[in-house]
Order: C-alpha cells, then structure tokens, then sequence
C-alpha cells in the first residue's frame, strides 16, 4: 500500500469530483435526503428545506450495504427524527423506510408521493458530499419527471474526515461510486463523463485495497 499523503490525494480526487453537482434553485418542490451511514445528512436536509422554502422533506432509507451492521432501525427513520430534532414541522416529513440502494432511494419515494397524489417538479437532493454527482445520475434517470439540483457542501476530505468519517470506509465508498457511474452508465443511472485523471486515482485507490464495495467484472 502506497504512503498516506498519497492515498489522502487520490482520495481527495475522488472526493472533489464526486462531490460536483448542479446547485439548487431559490425555490423548490421537496428535499429527498438519501439515507446513509453518515447521519450528518440529516441536517444538511433540514437545511436544504429551510433554504429552498420546500413544502416536505422525504427522508429515504432502509438498510443499505453500509448500514445493514450499524443501525438497528431504517435510514429513513433515524433521518427523520433528526430532521424533527433541527426544526422541520412533523406535517412536513415524509418517510420512505425500504430502500436499500440510490435507485431505490428515488423508485420507493415517487411511489410513496404518487400514492398521496403529489406529484413534484422540482426536487432537491440532501446525501453525502462525495455522493452527489451519483446521486444526481440516478435521480434524472430513475424520476426524470422532476428536475433535480444537489444541496451543495463546502467540505474537502480532510475536513469531512475530522468531522469522525473514517478513512478506510469512505476511500471504499468513494471506490465504489465512482466505479458505478461506468458500470451503471444508462442503465441505472444517467451517464456522468468519467475524466482520466479521476479514473486513475480511483484505479489506485484499487489496487491500494479500497475494494470493498467494488463490482468485480463490472
């Protein structure tokens, strides 16, 4: 395995890119906040209702591969009692309690909003910083009726590390975003242009053992 400022470099690659994405407008339909293991996420979406005076907050989630071992209740649940906790009224929040990957974040959300018959336009995505350019590929494909902007985070790695995410977990999940915006590529996901010099750090980052959520043969 290569020294630490080196891994920290690609790692910083990655997590820059990843994080690009459309900002969101001054107003907006809804915030979906995609459930994770990093439970940050869930102010950075009340935040994001706050700030786009959007009329509910869906809080997305199941068990996901990250999670599945770490919460003993669904994303979707803990978002939205932290949600409440930072000041969104209860008649504002909505929780999608299935979904156990991004796609589904989306399918499982339209499903419980066309079932109350609402059907928004615009929506606003609260997820890890490193998650948004996926995120956005797969909201666009998987719910194109609505046009869909990511909250925006001013963080770089460093940073997001000190805030108690560790290294290994996010270089693994950095790893495995990256490499499903190939391998999802319009199918799952609206394809997102890979630049070479990303796709090298990923491929270091690789081959350095950040494998863990890497689709073999993809």
């Amino acid at each position: 395995m290569r020294a630490l400022e080196a891994r920290l470099q690609d790692g910083q690659t990655l997590f820059a890119f990843l994080s690009e994405a459309e900002p969101p407008p001054a107003k907006a339909d809804f915030v979906l906040a995609m459930g994770s293991q990093d439970l940050n996420t869930a102010d950075t979406a009340a935040r994001a209702f706050r700030e786009t005076r959007a009329e509910f907050l869906v809080c997305s989630g199941g068990f996901g591969k990250d999670t599945a071992a770490l919460f003993h209740q669904p994303e979707g649940i803990l978002y939205a009692r932290r949600c409440r906790g930072a000041g969104v009224p209860e008649e504002c929040l909505m929780v999608e309690d299935r979904a156990s990957n991004s796609g589904e974040n989306f399918l499982f959300s339209k499903r419980l909003l066309e079932a109350q018959g609402i059907f928004p336009r615009t929506g606003v995505i609260a997820c890890k910083p490193y998650m948004s350019k996926r995120a956005w590929a797969a909201g666009t494909k998987q719910w194109p009726e609505v046009r869909w902007s990511v909250f925006p985070h001013s963080v770089c790695l460093v940073d997001y590390l000190t805030q108690g995410n560790d290294l290994t977990a996010v270089l693994d999940l950095m790893t495995g975003d990256l490499q499903r915006l190939r391998a999802y590529a319009g199918t799952f996901q609206t394809p997102v242009e890979v630049p070479a010099p990303v796709w090298a750090a990923y491929e270091r980052l690789a081959a350095d053992g950040y494998d863990r959520f890497v689709i073999r043969n993809a």
